[in-house]
């Protein structure tokens, strides 16, 4: 269970994201925005199927203020609401202000509010130039030195080569197939990735750790499992999750908006049922795989599900794994 409060914070809180689906009528409530909601009460909240359909009151930000008076509580409850912008797949003014006005209620004071109101507000370059920066930063081991956010994702090109890493990576498919570093290997290998250290490799810096939680949580790479695997990084490595992981995400791959030259668009991926499911598994994770004392190479020769069990990773159908 992602959010651990009192039943009445609860139905506040999913109140509000309902509040939030609502800004234009009954009629601009989506059936998405419905199962947003709902899956919301099921697996953040812990909630059983018939508690998760009961119809909530609406919570107006003053209302939410005055039951939700924990800091943490208050920082996680707006990133759940600026879940509710994203939902219908359009950037929508009237959303973003009710949801800042949430969090001034709340008093919290976060990046990816600015980032929501700069996305609404014709700033989107803006917007995307802070995410960017921030996911760069949410990874400990990338080269933030550089200039050029290409530069430090893509740091072997142009005669920079390391073939001697490259080789190690490749080394990881003669170890035993139950393995994680095994996995690791085959995840590259089926996908068709470059290992870091050859030309067209990504920086280790940022594949190891991301792909690992690919490797780890069971995610594939398409338009659905990137939702997954990010949403599950940002709720592992709390380093302003929404601005770095959720928000880039769900706008890349839910919204069709183009971030950068590295990261494609697509419309329509976000499922809430996974994308909660995804939050909740990353946040129960008791190993940080972006933290910077992580030693993927110890791992490597590891059974992949003994590795599991001992990080705290929450199995999920595969239904709910694409």
């Amino acid at each position: 269970m992602l959010i651990e409060v009192p039943r009445p914070v609860a139905d506040a809180i999913l109140g509000a994201m309902e509040a939030v689906a609502l800004v234009h009528g009954e009629a601009g409530m989506t059936p998405k925005d419905r199962r947003t909601i709902a899956a919301a009460g099921r697996i953040a909240f812990g909630f059983d199927e018939e508690a998760a359909m009961t119809p909530l009151p609406v919570r107006t930000p003053d209302e939410l203020a005055r039951v939700l008076t924990d800091a943490e509580q208050a920082r996680v409850a707006c990133r759940v609401l600026s879940i509710m912008t994203a939902v219908d797949m359009t950037l929508d003014h009237d959303k973003v202000a009710l949801v800042r006005e949430y969090a001034g209620a709340l008093d919290v004071h976060e990046d990816y509010l600015e980032v929501l109101r700069e996305s609404v507000n014709d700033e989107m370059s803006s917007a995307a130039a802070c995410m960017i920066r921030k996911n760069l930063l949410s990874f400990p081991a990338l080269d933030h030195g550089v200039g050029d956010a290409l530069d430090a994702f893509l740091p072997y090109r142009d005669g920079r080569e390391e073939p001697e890493l490259a080789a190690r990576y490749a080394a990881l498919g003669e170890l035993p197939e139950h393995t994680f570093g095994w996995a690791f290997w085959d995840h590259f290998h089926r996908n068709g990735f470059a290992f870091p250290g050859a030309p067209d490799g990504l920086s280790e810096g940022f594949t190891t750790p991301h792909d690992s939680s690919h490797v780890m949580a069971g995610y594939s790479t398409s338009q659905a499992g990137e939702i997954c695997v990010s949403t599950f990084i940002g709720a592992m490595h709390p380093d302003h999750p929404m601005a770095a992981e959720i928000l880039p995400v769900l706008f890349s791959w839910h919204m069709d908006i183009k971030l950068n030259e590295i990261a494609g668009s697509f419309r329509g991926a976000f499922e809430p049922e996974r994308f909660w499911t995804a939050w909740d598994r990353g946040h129960g994770m008791r190993v940080d795989l972006l933290d910077a004392d992580w030693d993927f190479w110890e791992a490597t020769e590891v059974p992949l599900d003994e590795l599991r069990e001992q990080y705290g990773l929450a199995p999920a159908e595969p239904e709910l794994r694409p």
